[in-house]
């Protein structure tokens, strides 16, 4: 099971695996107040495609299609969160103040899409 939070949340035992799926560490946050487990900064959008989108809705869609596009080159990063979520809940962390327009709900988004193959 996936599921996604803000970094800054206060950590719960029902997050199971943490994994922080950002490029950039989180400001002002320490390793061991975030709780992460893993920090993937490799499936992350490129910092090209970060700085182009910068959380704007209106860019929404084409966001989501470049980065749908990138994670194609992800295998093995996909693969890990994937057999982690086969084993239990893992929590997509993302350090964004915008909660429904950013990477990790468009991750989340792929890894449902990939699960109806």
């Amino acid at each position: 099971m996936l599921k996604v939070k803000r970094v800054y949340e206060e950590p719960a035992t029902e997050d199971g695996f943490r994994i922080l799926i950002d490029r950039l560490w989180p400001r002002g946050l320490t390793k061991e107040r975030a709780k992460v487990d893993l920090w993937l900064k490799d499936i992350a959008p490129s910092d090209a495609l970060r700085k182009w989108f910068q959380h704007d809705p209106e860019q929404w869609l084409e966001f989501k299609r470049r980065y749908f596009s990138e994670l194609k080159d992800k295998k093995e990063s996909l693969d890990l969160i994937g057999s982690k979520a086969k084993k239990g809940t893992v929590t997509l962390l993302f350090g964004a103040k915008e909660e429904k327009f950013n990477n990790a709900i468009v991750l989340k988004e792929y890894f449902q899409k990939r699960m109806k193959r």
